[in-house]
């Protein structure tokens, strides 16, 4: 008996919608998701390229301040700038499957995928110089 409420309810409320028309209910709905959204910022895609590389440019500094051991440094160096950009081939890749990886120009998506790219060859040169496990 319950359960003949409940579709006689459902079925009372579906009337009442189609009634009321389905535009009108449709947007209100959008009224409210747009004025519930945070306002993003404008820059998001600059800034992040912008912090990147300057962490890359402290790490890169921390890297070449002192010099680099005379053994093999070019095949070191070309090793760790092949282990950043395939760190980075990666993310790119995650963030393309979460379709986080757009951009509205060919200026952002540059700017972006070399940041990331000089970030994790950074990271990566001062792991393997800093850290005294690889020397």
């Amino acid at each position: 008996m319950a359960w003949d409420i409940f579709e006689a309810l459902g079925d009372v409320l579906n009337g009442v919608d189609l009634l009321s028309g389905s535009s009108s209910s449709s947007a209100r709905l959008n009224f409210t998701d747009k004025t519930s959204k945070k306002k993003k910022s404008k820059y998001v895609t600059e800034k992040v390229s912008a912090g990147l590389i300057a962490v890359a440019g402290v790490l890169l500094f921390f890297v070449f301040k002192d010099p680099l051991p005379a053994e093999n440094y070019t095949q070191t160096l070309i090793v760790a700038s092949l282990i950043g950009a395939a760190i980075s081939g990666i993310l790119f890749f995650l963030l393309n499957l979460m379709e986080l990886y757009y951009f509205k120009n060919f200026f952002k998506l540059l700017l972006f995928s070399g940041s990331v790219i000089l970030f994790f060859i950074a990271l990566v040169l001062c792991v393997y110089f800093k850290s005294g496990v690889f020397i």
